[in-house]
C-alpha cells in the first residue's frame, strides 16, 4: 500500500484553509486506497477529533523546542520553533517507514526543511501561493489564480520540479465536484446571499457585514451566515442572526449545498473562493490577509470574482457594493460564468494524479489486446485525431502490433483501472528519448483520465526504462485536446511545424 504524510498545522496566525484544503486531499488519496498520516505542531483538539473520525493517522510534534525562528522567512515566527528543531520532530514521526510521498503546506518551512526530510520521504509535494521562499521538491502546487502564474516560482524550485498552477488545481471536497452537474451561471434578481469568512475570522469581518446586511432594507431577502465553532464573537453573531431574521450556520458541512443556493456571495478570498467560482456564485471580496491582497486583485482582473477598493468605514462600503451589484445583473452573470469556466472542481483528481494515485496501472500490451486496440483504433473518435485518419484494416493491424510487441526500441503500454482497460501509450525510443503517442479507450474520451494515462506512462518508463531521459509528442495542430493534455501535464512548445494544401 503507498503511503503519504502531510505536514500542516491550525492557529490563529495560520487559519483552517490551509488544513481544510489538505484534508480533502487525504480524503480523496484514502478514496484510493493511500494511507495518510498528518504530523502538526500546531492542531486544535476538534480538528484532531475530524482526522480520526475520517480514519487518518495523527502524530503530533511534541518534542523538540526552540526560541530560533528563520528570520530570512516573512512567516518563519508562525512554526513556533526552528526549521531544524522541526524537521527533527518530523523525522522521528516518520521513521518507520519511507513515505512514497510527504506534503508540505506552511509558510514557515522551506528547502532547508523539506531537504533534511528527504531521508524519510521518496517524494515531496509542497502546497504554496505566495512564492516567498526556496522549496526543494517534486512537485509544487498554487492552486490560486495570478497575472504571472508560469514566471513566480522560477529560480525557487528545481529544474525538475512539476508546477501544478492556478484554479483548475483547486483541492475541492467531492461535494463541489458532485453539485457542480447542477450548477448554473446565475442571472435574474438576487434572493439569497450567502456571507462567510473563513472559519477563524479573527477580526470579524462577518459581524459588520451582518450589520451592514441588516440595513439593506429589501424585503424577502434570505441571509446565510457561516462561522466557525471557535469563532471570537460566536454569541454576538447568533445573537445578531436572530434578530434580523437571519440563518446562522456554525461548523456546517453544508458548505457546498449553501454555496449552490445563493446568487451572491460576500466574503474572504482564499480557499473558498475557488469553491464558489465552482458553483458560479459571484461573490464581494474582501480581503482579510495580506497574503490575499495579491491573489484577491488578479482574480478581480480576470473576473472571477468582485473586489473593489473599500474605502471609508467598511460597514457602509459593503452596504453599498452589494447594492451595486444587485442593481447589476449582468456584471454578476459574468463573474459568475468566468468562475465556472475557470474552476471545474475535478482539481484534487488532477494533483493525486500527479502523484501516481489515481488509481491508473500501466502494463505492457499483450498478444490478447490486439483486437480491442483494432476496434479502438478505429473507432471516429480517435481516427480524427491520428496522423493517419484511414480506416485500418486488420491484416494491417495484426502486422503492426506484432512488430510493436517484438520491437526493441517500441513499448505499447495498456493502461487500466480496477482492471479495466482505460487507454494506450506507446513509446518510441530514440536513444535516450522517447516519442510519445497517447488515447484514451473511446469509452473514456471525456472521463479526464487523460493527463493520469499519461503520467503513469511517465512513471512505468522513467522505472523500467531509466536510460529514456526526455520525452517528446507531436500532435496536430487542430488537436485542442491533446495540446491541452501536454501543456497541462508540464510539456514545452520547442517548435512549429505549418503546412499548407495546394491541391
Amino acid at each position: 500500500m503507498k503511503c503519504i504524510a502531510i505536514r500542516v498545522d491550525v492557529s490563529s496566525q495560520i487559519g483552517t484553509g490551509h488544513f481544510m484544503r489538505c484534508l480533502t486531499l487525504a480524503d480523496a488519496l484514502q478514496q484510493s486506497g493511500i494511507r495518510v498520516r498528518f504530523i502538526c505542531r500546531h492542531l486544535p483538539g476538534d480538528f484532531q477529533d475530524m482526522l480520526a473520525a475520517k480514519g487518518h493517522e495523527y502524530i503530533p510534534l511534541n518534542g523538540s523546542s526552540s526560541d530560533e525562528i528563520s528570520a530570512d522567512l516573512a512567516h518563519g515566527h508562525w512554526l513556533g520553533t526552528s526549521q531544524h528543531a522541526d524537521a527533527k520532530d518530523s523525522i522521528h514521526a516518520l521513521s518507520d517507514q519511507v513515505w512514497n510521498w510527504l506534503v508540505v503546506d506552511h509558510y514557515a518551512l522551506d528547502a532547508r526543511w523539506e531537504s533534511a526530510l528527504r531521508q524519510v520521504a521518496s517524494n515531496i509535494l509542497v502546497i504554496d501561493d505566495i512564492a516567498d521562499r526556496q522549496h526543494d521538491c517534486n512537485v509544487l502546487l498554487d492552486q490560486n489564480f495570478y497575472a504571472d502564474m508560469d514566471a513566480r516560482y522560477i529560480g525557487r524550485v528545481p529544474a525538475y520540479c512539476q508546477l501544478l498552477l492556478g484554479p483548475r488545481y483547486a483541492l475541492l471536497r467531492d461535494e463541489f465536484r458532485q453539485l457542480r452537474g447542477q450548477a448554473t451561471p446565475r442571472t435574474g434578481p438576487i434572493k439569497r446571499v450567502l456571507v462567510f469568512f473563513g472559519g477563524v475570522d479573527a477580526d470579524n469581518f462577518t459581524g459588520r457585514t451582518v450589520e451592514a446586511l441588516s440595513n439593506l432594507g429589501i424585503e424577502g431577502l434570505r441571509i446565510d451566515v457561516v462561522i466557525g465553532a471557535q469563532h471570537p464573537c460566536r454569541k454576538q453573531i447568533e445573537y445578531a442572526c436572530v434578530k434580523h431574521k437571519f440563518d446562522i450556520h456554525v461548523q456546517t458541512n453544508r458548505m457546498a449545498e449553501l454555496i449552490e443556493a445563493a446568487d451572491l456571495g460576500v466574503g474572504a478570498g482564499g480557499s473558498t473562493t475557488w469553491e464558489r467560482c465552482c458553483l458560479g456564485l459571484p461573490t464581494l471580496t474582501i480581503c482579510v490577509a495580506d497574503n490575499q491582497s495579491r491573489q484577491i486583485a488578479d482574480a478581480a482582473l480576470e473576473g472571477l470574482l468582485y473586489a473593489p477598493e473599500l474605502r471609508g468605514e467598511l460597514i457602509p462600503a459593503i452596504k453599498r457594493h452589494v447594492r451595486a451589484l444587485m442593481e447589476n445583473g449582468y456584471l454578476m452573470h459574468v463573474i459568475s460564468r468566468n468562475g465556472m469556466h475557470a474552476v471545474d472542481g475535478r482539481g484534487v483528481l488532477r494533483v493525486i494524479g500527479s502523484l501516481g494515485c489515481g488509481g491508473i496501472e500501466i502494463r505492457a500490451a499483450v498478444q490478447g489486446d490486439s483486437k480491442k486496440l483494432f476496434e479502438w483504433r478505429n473507432h471516429p473518435s480517435i481516427r480524427t485525431v491520428s496522423r493517419n485518419v484511414g480506416i485500418i484494416d486488420l491484416e494491417n493491424h495484426n502486422k503492426w502490433f506484432a512488430a510493436a510487441l517484438s520491437a526493441p526500441d517500441r513499448l505499447l503500454l495498456i493502461g487500466q483501472r480496477e482492471g479495466v482497460p482505460v487507454g494506450v501509450v506507446r513509446f518510441d525510443i530514440r536513444d535516450d528519448e522517447a516519442e510519445v503517442s497517447i488515447y484514451l479507450a473511446p469509452a473514456f474520451q471525456h472521463s479526464g483520465q487523460g493527463r493520469d494515462l499519461l503520467q503513469s506512462a511517465e512513471r512505468w518508463i522513467a522505472d523500467k526504462r531509466p536510460g529514456v531521459c526526455r520525452v517528446h509528442a507531436h500532435v496536430l495542430g487542430d488537436n485542442e485536446r491533446s495540446q491541452r493534455l501536454f501543456l497541462g501535464a508540464g510539456y514545452q512548445v520547442e517548435s512549429a511545424c505549418y503546412s499548407k494544401r495546394l491541391h
